[in-house]
């Protein structure tokens, strides 16, 4: 009884973030749901290991983090598209802001698993980059460095965007 009130009141207070972190991995609605859905199945057993935990969300997080990887490794796939990013947009253009969030996301689907998962943690989830290594179960100086490959692909996809405008 005592862990499904736990466990309940976990998912309750903290569903909108780890749907976040999901759907900043995974570009869509429904594979976040399911990401996380999935995750918390497999947590829910074992959930008196996930209250113990330092910081049962960062644990949780991580969960989701390896999930997405793993299934990304299973999978094999990744999409590629990626289209130019603007230098500016105006604030108050909410057109200019959905073309611009979609032009993200397909960069970010240029990425292997891990780097996109270290660009989310860091950088949408604004975790730190100790935070970020917990998280990907990796150290920190690996998370710089898939911090940085990543950024250098985005920006690499950038110039050559604007090269063919």
């Amino acid at each position: 009884m005592r862990r499904e009130l736990g466990f309940a009141g976990f998912v309750r207070e903290n569903m909108p973030a780890l749907l976040r972190t999901a759907y900043l991995l995974t570009g869509n609605g429904q594979q976040a749901e399911e990401l996380v859905q999935d995750t918390l199945v497999r947590l829910y057993p074992k959930w008196a290991r996930v209250e113990a935990a330092d910081v049962p969300l960062a644990y949780v997080r991580r969960s989701i983090a390896n999930a997405h990887i793993n299934q990304m490794r299973r999978s094999g796939r990744r999409e590629l598209a990626f289209e130019q990013v603007p230098e500016r947009s105006d604030p108050h253009d909410a057109l200019g802001q959905l073309a611009d969030r979609d032009q993200i996301w397909a960069g970010l689907r240029l990425l292997s698993a891990r780097q996109r998962a270290a660009l989310v943690l860091r950088f949408f989830e604004d975790l730190s980059d100790e935070q970020t290594a917990a998280a990907l179960g990796c150290r920190v100086g690996t998370v710089r460095s898939l911090v940085s490959r990543g950024l250098g692909t985005l920006r690499e996809q950038m110039t050559e965007a604007h090269r063919h405008d």
